[in-house]
């Protein structure tokens, strides 16, 4: 199952056509649709996910549990991101790993 089909699957679920996902998620016009061809990008993919009320690994298919993960809610967007844009075929194991160092990296910033 593809990204986009995954989305759809969501979204029908959700009672959204992809037209409104598309815009709360603030993207450009058919962005959604344009990823029948194309990647979507890490930003966009997170959008569409945080309005989905789903975990960026679902949409990715690295999972089949679309619940959002709570193990980073502690985190901010952009803290999110860089741990999802490092590469987003990355396991839930590595990902949460990445997601520790930023913490302990938070750390240190604060003794600052």
């Amino acid at each position: 199952m593809t990204v986009l089909d995954r989305i759809k699957k969501v979204s029908k679920k959700r009672g959204f056509s992809l037209t409104q996902v598309n815009d709360k998620a603030n993207l450009g016009k058919n962005t959604i649709y344009s990823w029948k061809v194309k990647e979507p990008s890490i930003n966009n993919l997170k959008a569409v996910a945080d309005v989905l009320n789903v975990s960026v690994d679902y949409l990715l298919g690295n999972t089949d549990n679309p619940e959002p993960s709570t193990s980073s809610d502690n985190l901010t967007k952009n803290q999110k991101l860089i741990a999802y844009s490092i590469d987003p075929d990355i396991s839930d194991e590595e990902r949460q790993a990445i997601i520790n160092m930023v913490k302990e990296a938070m750390k240190f910033r604060r003794r600052l």
